[in-house]
Parts: structure tokens; sequence; C-alpha cells
């Protein structure tokens, strides 16, 4: 694998581009969905959050490039996305037809779990505007070669919603390859997404397609099995054993396919209840395995977007010039500190991630 080359950071418009959907969430707080009577409302989407994180947590310029209905579901979703700081400039804005027959506002009911009860996410996504996207409507030499953007990220859930979002992805990622922009993708596997698609076969199918345009790859041992038909078989997720072993031999494997490849990252994540994680990460660049830092029995508030906010420090280490092990340790810390709070996106500070990098502790700041 060789090293990945980014453009200089004076060169571009965004320091970061992504494509993908973003739905509403409706969160019960502590309680269930069946029993609920009020919900918490925030926005989040794989792709969207780790574009997010970069500019909220990180301070970089980003876009997001994503299909919205025109109506009031629309415009809460544009205002969450304005209030994390994230340019919508190239959103694709799809008219709506007064019952979400075409083009609806997906959303996305959450429950964090506790204990023993495990998290539970409830969708409402059929037909929804960022399904709609495909090939032909985006700009994307308006992005990549004329804006001009260091870096693209994209992910198997955008891929997952229809038969025309690979194609979007794809045509994306032609331009973004051409303009010299690395590009990166998290694989994502949801089987609930490709059920009534294909199932994991036409998974496999799309993704490695797509994958042949990556340059940094982005995964656990499930989504490579399931989503591009390797064998980690073995490794179980554990914490002592992926980083060496059959995980090893799996990376062998996917450098010989896709030699594209720049980087291969994963979260190391072994559930001991929905509230208590060993958390940690593993980076393989340039030849080399480089591990983040372990916290076992991390205390967990919510889940969700641990991965993408993993995804984010990673980014943002490349982006910054750091070695490999800085991006791996900034990752982990990010994905960390976001289980820490509630909703999908990361609530934590730059600080906050580089007191963690650092070795630091949950001593109190006064």
């Amino acid at each position: 694998m060789a090293a990945l080359t980014v453009k200089p950071e004076g060169q571009a418009l965004w320091q970061a581009v992504a494509l993908g959907e973003i739905m509403l969430r409706l969160d019960p707080g502590e309680g269930r969905i069946r029993t609920a009577r009020h919900f918490q409302v925030w926005e989040g989407g794989g792709e969207y959050n780790v574009i997010r994180g970069l500019r909220k947590c990180f301070g970089l310029k980003t876009a997001v490039v994503t299909g919205i209905p025109e109506n009031e579901l629309g415009y809460l979703l544009e205002d969450f996305i304005l209030q994390g700081g994230v340019d919508t400039s190239h959103v694709r804005w799809f008219p709506y037809d007064g019952i979400g027959r075409n083009h609806r506002q997906g959303l996305n009911f959450v429950e964090r779990g506790f204990g023993i009860r495990g998290a539970l996410g409830v969708s409402d996504r059929c037909y929804t505007a960022a399904a709609a996207l495909g090939e032909g409507m985006i700009d994307w030499e308006a992005i990549f070669k004329r804006e001009e953007a260091r870096w693209f990220h994209c992910g198997g859930i955008f891929a997952a919603l229809s038969a025309t979002t690979p194609r979007a992805a794809i045509e994306a990622m032609k331009c973004a390859k051409a303009a010299g922009t690395v590009i990166s993708y998290d694989l994502n596997y949801r089987p609930s997404l490709w059920k009534s698609s294909g199932g994991q076969k036409k998974a496999v199918e799309v993704n490695r397609e797509i994958a042949s345009y990556v340059d940094v790859m982005i995964g656990n041992e499930e989504d490579f099995t399931a989503a591009l038909g390797f064998d980690v078989s073995g490794t179980g997720g554990d914490l002592k054993d992926l980083d060496h072993g059959s995980y090893k031999k799996m990376i062998e494997k996917v450098k010989l396919e896709f030699p594209n490849f720049k980087a291969v990252a994963t979260t190391l994540r072994d559930v001991k209840t929905a509230t208590v994680n060993d958390w940690s990460a593993l980076l393989f660049y340039d030849g080399e395995f480089y591990s983040s830092r372990s916290w076992p029995g991390l205390e967990i508030l919510d889940r969700v977007g641990g991965g993408d906010s993993f995804a984010s420090g990673l980014i943002y280490g490349f982006l910054s010039g750091k070695s490999p092990q800085e991006c791996v340790d900034y990752g982990a810390a990010h994905g960390a500190l976001a289980m820490t709070t509630p909703g999908d996106t990361s609530m934590a500070s730059l600080s906050e991630v580089e007191k963690l990098v650092r070795g630091g502790n949950a001593r109190v700041v006064r």
C-alpha cells in the first residue's frame, strides 16, 4: 500500500465533502419507542456524522451533498445542518407531492439501550429524497475541480438506499479521483437496508465495485465479510486478537484484491452491555499496523455515531499531516467521546480529544 497524497490546504475551498442521507432522529430519551409520549429530535446519518464532526469538533470547512424534500420536515433538517456549520450549497432539493409518494424525509427512531437491553433503531426511510439521487443530478465538476476538495467521504448506507445511489457515489468518486481528492468509504453494512434489494449477495456486488475507487477503507470484521466477501472468521471482535492473526490475514487478501487501498481502518468494540463496551481502533497504513489506546469498560450513554466519529478523527489526522499513530489515536478518542453524549453527532471539542490522545482522564475540569 502506497502512502496517501493529500492536496495542500490552501488549494481547496472544502477540506472535506460527504455524500449521504441525513435523517431526522427521534429519541425517546431514557424510555422506549413503544411507550413514548415525547421525542427529542436530532439529525444524523452515517456519512453526514463524519463531515459534521470534522466541522464542529475539528474546525474544518466542510460541505454535504444529499437530497431533501421541500416541506417543513426538510426545512427542519436544513436548520439542523446549518446549526452544525456544514455547508448546504450542493444539496439537491426535491418537490414534495403532499403525501410522500415520491420524495420524503427519512425518520429514524432510536432507543439508546441500557444494561442488558441493547440499543434499538427503527427507521422509516422508504422513498426518501436522498434515495432518489442518481447520476447527472449533482455538479461534481464544480465541487472537485472548480471549488476543489481535499477529501471525499461516502459509505455503504447511502449505497444501499436504492438502485440509483451506488451510481451517484461512483460518479462522484470518478470525478474526485480525477481531481486528486482522497476518497474514504465506510462499509457500514446494515442487513435491513439490503433485505428487499438482493440481500448480502447484492451488497457484495455493489460494494466491491465501489471499493475499486477508494483510498481509505473503513469497516469492522462484519463489514468486510458481509459487504466485501472477505473471510475474517476467528476474530470474533476480540480486542486482544483482532489486531493480528486472522485479521492481518484478511488485510493481506484485501491488499491483493484492492491495491488501490492506501489505508484500512476499523474500530474494535467488544459489547459487554449496552452501557459498557471495550473500545479501541486499528489502522493499517503503508505496510504497518497501528493500534490506538484501549478503553476497557468504556461507559456508553449513546453508542450511535461512535464509528462515524472515529472516521472524523482519523480523517482529521490525515488532513492535518499527523503520523499514522496519531491518526488512529485521534479517531479512537473522538469516537469514545461521541458515545458519552446523546444523539448521532459528536459534541466533543478538539481540546477534549487531544486530552484523551495524551492519556488524560475524566477528572473534573474547573
